[in-house]
């Protein structure tokens, strides 16, 4: 996967006029991003308010659950166009990544006019929805009683710039020169939304046949679109692959559930080694579900899923965590951090190595993020290694095999969404994850031993340091133990939930920066920007798994699988061998948090029936996710080290995790034969 270009292809010379709709798309995409970012720091000062306020005023408040939760949801959907601009939006790159450039471009031309189908109908039936709120004067339920159109019309607005700022990526990939064809789209973008007014907020039904007037327009509007501004070579593979998904959908309608089942995932495996985003790639296998396998279309769940699948205070932990590890990197303690470990194990052959993992212990009990500790350490420690003679697999081995840590230990991002998406309780699923992930460290540790034995010359022998210096570079660590206090801390004594926890840590972790001389404007609207931006995409990804999964329920294919396991008669380690080789082989290609969003509505219900515990899952997951993260060819990890690293080939660091891979696999069996493991200090915690 990539996040550098929203369409990774060289760029043609745009003319030295840019075409104003260019401009304007641009415009809105910037002052979005601002509007975003300075929506996350509201969010999080209102919500360390409210902890302020409970605690030491013995106030609560009324009204911040509901506002924070309408800020998350209005700041992702507006944060969307800025991810696409920046290239954040995540895709699979398993078939791309083999193609020259040429070739390579005209796939993601098609790949990307695809994603911009289902944005279309998503936009339309959001802002169909938000008007029929407006109309009918709904209210919240909540104590404010807010009128539900006015926090919903940023979803609306969001989805609009999104799709504008999409097509302003396709002209950037193929500018057109004649005034006519430039001027082709925005005409039609115009024409197809006074024709969607004109239809009004209810589908209009084609007599006689299950399609409606308003679905027409869009897909003739949008073949008109790819056909002006790509060419009649770009718009026939559209045409022809959303047809013959079209198509096969339409034929599956009544047919038995396994081959239903079947079409549903192939077609997402096909829209993502096709290079669609993940989020749409989810979103349009959904959409065309809703619009063909139902015994009536029901398009109109892609409003309510936009709406209600985000619509979480919970959720609001994870810019909150992302922003706090923004702010730590920042600040410059994760490398005093790195630098006290190194000069306690520096001088124990592979001691450095030992510090690799030891940093990402504690940077993972800070951050929540695995791609923020591979940052870190990716940038800090790596260097630092080959530069004292480690060899480069041992290097780019432990430090990935670290940074998946971020997930595991408290607090995590991928806990809380899984915890939402099920219904486990995320304080317990915290407690669950510390000593596995302590656990897993010494594990690391244990094999940068081994591989230091087996292999001479791989990790060179230590220097040794005073006790003084040793002393001095215990001082580095007090910043990152007063952040931990400030997180764990305000979460174990009760002062702060597992939400509002996030926005305690990023408060510590700004005032550090000040403490540092490292805040400026410029630093807070970057950590900002970078932040709403991963928000966007991965909560995007939740609303596309969403839609899919409400498609699954319908179709009852969670409860079948259920019926067919348990008619089988396997048993449970069968069960969960299966699950877990299914996590392995998805890891390989896909992104993991959409890897989970996309398998839970069907794994959670088996490894329930079968008797497992849910927050026992919750860690027996996150394991495989983090499989997931460090194995080719899609594993995240490794791409934010290639990319951090100084021409290290990407081989030579896929060399040096497998056998952390392999530990990794070891581990989830002995919490399957051991599951007091996971469950031990939760029960003592009561």
């Amino acid at each position: 996967m990539s996040a550098e270009e929203a369409i990774p292809v060289p760029r043609q010379v745009v003319p030295d006029r840019p075409f104003a709709a260019l401009r304007v798309a641009d415009g809105l995409t910037g002052l979005s991003g601002i509007l975003a970012a300075l929506a996350l720091l509201a969010m999080t000062a209102i919500v360390c308010w409210e902890v302020f306020s409970r605690t030491v005023l013995n106030a609560p408040t009324s009204w911040v659950t509901e506002i924070a939760t309408y800020i998350l949801v209005g700041m992702t959907f507006v944060a969307l166009a800025p991810a696409q601009r920046a290239g954040s939006h995540i895709q699979v790159e398993l078939i791309l990544g083999f193609l020259k450039a040429e070739r390579r471009a005209a796939v993601e031309r098609v790949a990307t006019w695809i994603g911009l189908f289902f944005v279309a109908f998503a936009t339309w039936q959001m802002i169909a929805f938000n008007i029929q709120e407006y109309v009918n004067g709904t209210r919240d339920w909540g104590l404010l009683s807010t009128p539900q159109w006015i926090p919903e019309l940023p979803v609306s607005v969001g989805y609009v710039i999104f799709a504008f700022a999409i097509l302003a990526d396709l002209f950037r990939a193929d500018p057109q020169d004649s005034p006519l064809r430039r001027w082709a789209v925005p005409v039609l973008m115009a024409v197809l939304a006074a024709v969607l007014y004109g239809l009004g907020t209810y589908t209009v039904k084609i007599p006689g046949t299950r399609f409606d007037w308003g679905s027409v327009a869009i897909v003739v509007a949008f073949a008109a679109a790819v056909l002006a501004w790509s060419g009649a070579r770009t718009a026939l593979a559209v045409v022809a692959i959303v047809g013959v998904l079209c198509t096969a959908f339409w034929a599956a309608r009544g047919m038995p559930l396994l081959p239903v089942s079947l079409l549903l995932v192939a077609t997402v495996l096909f829209l993502l080694l096709l290079g669609v985003r993940v989020a749409l790639a989810l979103g349009l296998t959904g959409l065309l579900g809703l619009y063909f396998l139902l015994p009536q279309p029901q398009v109109s769940l892609l409003a309510e899923r936009s709406w209600n699948s985000i619509n979480s205070f919970t959720l609001t932990a994870v810019p909150m965590f992302v922003l706090m590890g923004g702010l730590l990197l920042k600040s410059g303690v994760t490398t005093q951090m790195f630098d006290a470990l190194m000069r306690w194990f520096g001088r124990i052959p592979g001691g450095i190595a030992y510090s690799g993992a030891g940093a990402a212990t504690i940077f993972a009990a800070v951050s929540g993020s695995s791609l923020a500790t591979a940052a870190t350490l990716g940038t800090v420690a790596c260097p630092e290694m080959v530069r004292r003679g480690y060899s480069t697999r041992l290097t780019y081995g432990v430090v990935a095999a670290g940074a998946t840590l971020g997930i595991l230990i408290p607090p995590s991002i991928a806990m809380i969404i899984y915890g939402t998406t099920v219904g486990a309780p995320i304080t317990v699923l915290f407690i669950a994850g510390i000593v596995p992930g302590l656990l897993l460290t010494l594990a690391f540790m244990a094999g940068v031993f081994v591989w230091s034995v087996l292999v001479p010359g791989a990790a060179p022998a230590g220097e040794p340091y005073s006790w003084g210096e040793k002393g001095r570079a215990l001082l580095g660590t007090l910043p990152f133990l007063f952040v931990i206090g400030a997180v764990l801390g305000s979460l174990y004594a009760g002062v702060a939930t597992p939400t509002e926890a996030g926005a305690v840590g990023a408060l510590a972790a700004f005032v550090l920066c000040i403490q540092r001389g490292a805040l400026s404007w410029a630093m807070l609207h970057e950590v900002a920007l970078d932040t709403v931006r991963v928000t966007a995409f991965l909560l995007l990804i939740v609303v596309g798994a969403s839609i899919l999964s409400w498609v699954f329920d319908y179709l009852r294919l969670p409860r079948t699988m259920v019926e067919a396991v348990e008619a089988a008669s396997l048993a449970p380690w069968m069960v969960m061998a299966m699950i877990g080789l299914i996590y392995i082989v998805l890891g390989m290609f896909i992104d993991p948090i959409s890897m989970m969003l996309m398998t839970l509505p069907v794994t959670f219900p088996l490894v329930t029936a079968m008797g497992f515990d849910a927050v026992w899952f919750g860690i027996a997951l996150v394991l495989m996710i983090e499989v997931g993260l460090i194995t080719p060819p899609v594993g995240i990890v490794l791409f934010v080290l290639r990319g951090l690293s100084d021409g290290v080939p990407l081989k030579e660091i896929v060399y040096g995790v497998l056998p952390f891979v392999a530990i990794i696999l070891a581990f989830v069996a002995l919490i399957y034969m051991f599951p007091g493991i996971v469950s031990w200090l939760p029960d003592r915690m009561g």
